[in-house]
C-alpha cells in the first residue's frame, strides 16, 4: 500500500520533506494523517477534490490571474492536504515573526521621521530615500500609538536541514488572510475528527485582534468607531479576499468613490448623509490612495486623504510608505539594525542578500553570481514584473551580461541565495492514490496590538505545481494549502464581538448603507428582473415556434415584443427568428440578450459579495457557469427550453431569497424598487405588443410570459377573454405581475425614502397611479382602447424617468444632500 501511494513521490536529498524523514516513515506529527490516507481508496481521495471544488465554486472562492482567460472568475487553487506543524516549532517562527514586525516598524518610525539611521551610518540614504516605495508625502507623520505597520506578511522558506529563513516581506497592503481563513473553513470540513485529534489551533483569537486594535488606534468621538475596508474594486486579483475579510471582520467594504473628505475628515457617503470614517483598512497600493498628493491619475483613491492623516483624523491600516520595507535588498541590514535598536540578536534570519548599490558589496555579488539570484531592488514602472535572473542558468556570457546590467544600474538590484524549498504532499488530481512531493513555502502574518505583535497561529502556505519550481507565486499558477499548528492546548471559542451590544448601538434601518452599495442593489434588482422576462419570453416564443402558432396576428405580437426588447431584427419572419432566439439565450456576446444580461447580474452580484448571502451567491454562480458552456450553433429548440427552465428556476430562487431572506430595510426597498421599475416596464411593452393581435387574438401567451397562466385558470376555467386578462395584468393589486401592484409598490417607497431620505422631485407616478385606477374595465379593457394605450405608454416613459432621478437623487450624491450624520 506505501509503495503504491508513493510511486510518484520524487526522492530528493536536497529538499527538506515537511511529511516524511524517511521515505514511507512520516514525522510524528503527521503520523494520524498518512496512516488516514492509506486507509482511504483512490475513489474516497478523489471525492476530496470533489468536496473542496464544490465548496469553493458554492462560496465563489476566486483569485484573478492577469492575462488568464477565467480572468476574475478564476476559481481558487488548493490541495486538500494540510501544512502541518508542530506547536513546539511553531512557537520560534511566532517569536521571529513578532520580533520582525517590531523592527520593520521601527525602522519606519524612522524614515518617516528623524532619520537617525542615514546620519549615523547604520544604512545607505540611496537604499531608501531613492526607493519609489518611500512616500514623502508621508515625511514627519506619527500615526497613533506610533504604530506604522498594523499588519505585516512575511514569506517564509525552509533550507535543507529544516531551518525556516524569511524569504519576503509583504507591507504594503498584504494579501492572503481571508484566502487563509477560507482554507481552514474547507479543510477542517474535509478532516474534521483528525481536526480535533491534533488540537489544531483555531484562528479566531488572530481576527478578533485585528478588528480589536483597530478600534484601539482610532480616532475617537462621541459616537462608535466606523471602520471601513478600502478595495480597488471587482477587478484587483484578490478581490473576494476583500469581501470575504469585511464581512468576517463586520466593516463596510467600500471603494474610493464611497468616500470624500470634507472638513478635514474622512467621510461615507450613506443614503441619509455622510458618516465619519474613524479607520481604514486598506487593500489597495500607496500610489493610488491620494490623487491630490501620490498619484495624480488614480481614479481609485480618495482626494485629500493624506491630510487627514497628517491630521490625525483617521486611521491608515498599513500607514503610507510601508512598502519601501518590502524591499529585498534591506535584508543584509536587518541583523545589525535589530541588535541597534532593539538590542537583541536576530532570531530568524533572511536568505544571505547583497544589495548592488555598494560597490564593493556589488563585486562581491558579481565574483558567484553563478551561485546566485538577482532580484529588482525597486518596483518596476506600470507594475510590469521584473523576471529574476539565476546565476546557474547562465553561460559564461550570460552571467558577463548579467554583470553589464547590474553594474549599469547598481542600486536597482540585490543578490540572494538560492534556497531549495522544502517538499511537501500533494495529493495527485489525476490519480487519487498517489502523492507528489512539492515545494512549499509559508506566508506568516503578524498584527500590532497594544500589547505587542500577535501572529496568526498558521497562515497560507503556497505551493508549485511543477517539481523544480524556484519561486512561488499564485499569478504563476501555484497552489494553496491550509497550514495547522498542532499539538496546542484546545482554544475556546471566540467571538468577534469586542463587547456587548447595548441599546445605544442597536441598528434597525438601512440609512447608513453607502450610496455605491444602493446603486448596485438597485441595479441588480433590474437585471434579476430583466432576466427573468427575457426567459419567460424566449421560454414561450421557441414553444410557440416550435408548436406552430395559432394564428399569424400571435407571431405579429411576439416579434414586435421580441423586438422592442432587443432579441429580434426588423422584418424577422417566423423562419428566421429561431437562430436569434438560440443566440440571445446562449451567446454572452449578444449585446442586450439574456445570456449578456446573465453576466450583468453575476458582476453586479459580485460588487455586492460582503452583501450577498451563501445561498444567493452558489444560485448566482450556478447561472454564470451555465453561460457559453456550448455553442449557441450546436443548440436546438428543445435543449434550448431545458437551459430556460433552469433559468427561470434559478431566477424563481433569486428573487425568493430577496423576499425571504432580506431585512424590510433601504437596500431590500432599493432592490425592489429596481425589480418593480424592470418590471413596470416590461408589462406595460407586452401588452401593448399583444394588444395589436386585436380582439380575436389569443392573449394566452402573454399570461405565460407575464407568469399569471396559473392564476387565471384558477379563476376563470375558461379560455383567456381580453377583459379578465387586462384586469388581472393590470387592475389586480393582488397580482404580483400586475401593473398596479407595481406603480402601488412604487408609491410606497418613494413615500418612505421622502421619509427618511429627503424629498425626491415628483416624477408624477402617483398621479398616473391614480388614472389606472380611475380606468373603466368594461369599457377600456380591450385592445382598441386608446385611453388605455395611453395610459400604459406614459407609466413607461414615467418608470424610466423615475430610475434617472433615483439615480441622481441617491447615488450621485449632490452637493445639496450631503449633510453629515452622526
Amino acid at each position: 500500500m506505501p509503495r503504491q501511494i508513493l510511486a510518484e513521490y520524487s526522492d530528493d536529498d536536497a529538499r527538506f520533506d515537511e511529511m516524511f524523514a524517511a521515505r514511507g516513515e512520516p514525522r510524528p506529527h503527521y503520523g494520524a494523517l498518512y496512516e488516514r490516507l492509506l486507509k482511504q481508496t483512490a475513489p474516497q481521495l478523489r471525492e476530496l477534490f470533489d468536496d473542496v471544488d464544490r465548496q469553493i465554486r458554492n462560496n465563489g472562492v476566486t483569485y484573478n490571474v492577469y492575462d488568464d482567460e477565467e480572468g476574475a472568475g478564476r476559481p481558487w487553487a488548493m490541495d486538500p492536504l494540510p501544512l502541518i506543524i508542530p506547536a513546539a516549532e511553531w512557537a520560534g517562527v511566532e517569536r521571529g515573526v513578532a520580533q520582525r514586525a517590531k523592527l520593520l516598524n521601527s525602522l519606519l518610525a524612522d524614515f518617516y521621521g528623524p532619520q537617525t539611521l542615514f546620519q549615523k551610518g547604520r544604512l545607505p540614504p540611496a537604499l531608501i530615500l531613492g526607493h519609489p516605495g518611500f512616500q514623502r508625502p508621508a515625511f514627519g507623520i506619527t500615526p497613533p500609538g506610533g504604530v506604522f505597520l498594523h499588519v505585516l506578511a512575511v514569506d517564509l522558506a525552509r533550507s535543507p536541514d529544516g531551518q525556516w529563513w524569511v524569504i519576503n516581506d509583504r507591507s504594503q497592503s498584504p494579501s492572503g488572510m481571508g484566502y487563509a481563513l477560507e482554507n481552514r473553513l474547507i479543510t477542517s470540513r474535509l478532516f474534521p475528527d483528525l481536526f480535533c485529534e491534533l488540537r489544531v489551533t483555531r484562528l479566531a483569537n488572530f481576527f478578533a485582534a485585528l478588528r480589536d486594535a483597530i478600534a484601539t488606534y482610532a480616532p475617537r468621538d462621541e459616537g462608535r468607531t466606523n471602520t471601513v475596508v478600502l478595495t480597488p474594486g471587482p477587478y484587483n486579483e484578490t478581490y473576494f479576499e476583500h469581501a470575504y475579510l469585511a464581512r468576517y471582520l463586520g466593516f463596510p467594504l467600500v471603494e474610493g468613490q464611497d468616500l470624500i473628505v470634507r472638513d478635514g475628515c474622512v467621510w461615507l457617503k450613506t443614503l441619509s448623509g455622510l458618516r465619519r470614517v474613524h479607520a481604514i483598512l486598506r487593500r489597495m497600493d500607496d500610489d493610488f490612495c491620494d490623487p491630490l498628493e501620490l498619484r495624480a491619475d488614480s481614479v481609485l483613491g480618495v482626494p485629500g486623504l493624506m491630510d487627514v492623516v497628517r491630521r490625525g483624523n483617521v486611521l491608515l491600516a498599513n500607514g503610507i510608505g510601508a512598502s519601501v520595507i518590502e524591499t529585498g535588498a534591506l535584508a543584509g541590514f536587518l541583523p545589525g539594525l535589530c541588535q541597534h535598536l532593539l538590542g537583541e540578536e536576530m532570531l530568524m534570519p533572511s536568505v544571505a542578500t547583497w544589495w548592488c548599490g555598494e560597490g564593493p558589496v556589488m563585486e562581491d555579488a558579481l565574483a558567484k553570481a553563478d551561485h546566485l539570484v538577482f532580484r529588482s531592488a525597486v518596483p518596476h514602472p506600470q507594475g510590469r514584473r521584473v523576471e529574476p535572473v539565476f546565476g546557474e542558468d547562465l553561460d559564461e556570457d550570460g552571467l558577463v551580461r548579467l554583470a553589464a546590467r547590474v553594474r549599469a544600474n547598481p542600486r536597482d538590484w540585490y543578490a540572494q541565495e538560492l534556497v531549495a524549498l522544502s517538499r511537501a504532499p500533494l495529493l495527485d488530481r489525476g490519480h487519487g492514490r498517489k502523492l507528489l512531493g512539492r515545494p512549499v513555502g509559508l506566508r506568516v502574518y503578524a498584527v500590532a496590538t497594544p500589547e505587542g505583535y500577535m501572529v496568526m497561529p498558521g497562515g497560507l502556505a503556497r505551493t508549485a505545481s511543477e517539481r523544480d519550481v524556484r519561486i512561488l507565486s499564485n499569478q504563476r499558477g501555484g497552489g494553496s494549502k491550509d497550514v495547522w499548528i498542532c499539538g496546542s492546548a484546545v482554544a475556546s471559542s471566540v467571538s468577534l464581538l469586542r463587547r456587548p451590544v447595548d441599546a445605544a448601538d442597536l441598528v434597525r434601518s438601512g440609512s447608513g448603507l453607502s450610496s455605491r452599495v444602493a446603486e448596485n442593489l438597485f441595479w441588480f434588482g433590474r437585471y434579476a428582473e430583466r432576466c427573468d422576462n427575457l426567459a419567460r419570453y424566449l421560454r414561450v416564443t421557441l414553444n410557440r415556434l416550435s408548436d406552430s402558432l395559432d394564428n399569424p396576428g400571435e407571431w405579429k405580437a411576439l416579434s414586435a415584443l421580441g423586438r422592442t426588447i432587443g432579441l429580434l431584427p426588423e422584418d424577422c419572419n417566423e423562419r428566421e427568428a429561431v437562430r436569434p432566439l438560440l443566440r440571445a439565450t446562449f451567446d454572452a456576446q449578444h449585446h442586450g440578450g439574456l445570456a449578456s444580461h446573465v453576466l450583468h447580474l453575476s458582476r453586479t452580484g459580485f460588487q455586492l459579495r460582503e452583501r450577498l448571502s451563501l445561498d444567493n451567491w452558489r444560485t448566482l454562480n450556478a447561472l454564470a457557469q451555465q453561460i457559453g458552456s456550448k455553442p449557441f450553433e450546436r443548440v436546438g429548440i428543445f435543449e434550448a427550453l431545458a437551459q430556460l427552465d433552469e433559468y427561470i428556476t434559478s431566477f424563481m430562487t433569486l428573487a425568493g431569497f430577496a423576499l425571504d431572506g432580506m431585512t424590510r430595510d433601504h437596500g431590500w426597498r432599493f432592490l425592489s424598487l429596481g425589480r418593480r421599475i424592470e418590471r413596470l416596464q416590461f408589462q406595460t411593452e407586452a401588452i401593448e405588443a399583444a394588444m395589436k393581435m386585436g380582439v380575436r387574438g389569443n392573449p394566452e401567451w402573454l399570461l405565460e410570459v407575464s407568469d399569471s397562466i396559473v392564476t387565471y385558470r384558477a379563476r376563470y376555467m375558461a379560455r383567456p377573454e381580453w377583459i379578465a386578462v387586462l384586469d388581472l395584468l393590470i387592475a389586480d393589486d393582488t397580482n404580483p405581475r400586475g401593473i398596479v401592484f407595481q406603480t402601488t409598490g412604487l408609491c410606497d417607497y418613494i413615500e418612505r425614502f421622502n421619509a427618511s431620505l429627503g424629498d425626491m422631485p415628483d416624477c408624477g407616478l402617483e398621479a398616473l397611479h391614480r388614472r389606472l385606477l380611475a380606468l373603466d374595465p368594461g369599457l377600456d379593457f380591450h385592445p382598441g382602447s386608446q385611453a388605455l394605450s395611453e395610459a400604459l405608454g406614459t407609466l413607461r416613459t414615467a418608470a424610466a424617468s423615475l430610475s434617472d432621478q433615483i439615480s441622481v437623487h441617491y447615488f450621485s450624491h449632490a452637493e445639496e444632500r450631503a449633510r453629515v450624520i452622526a
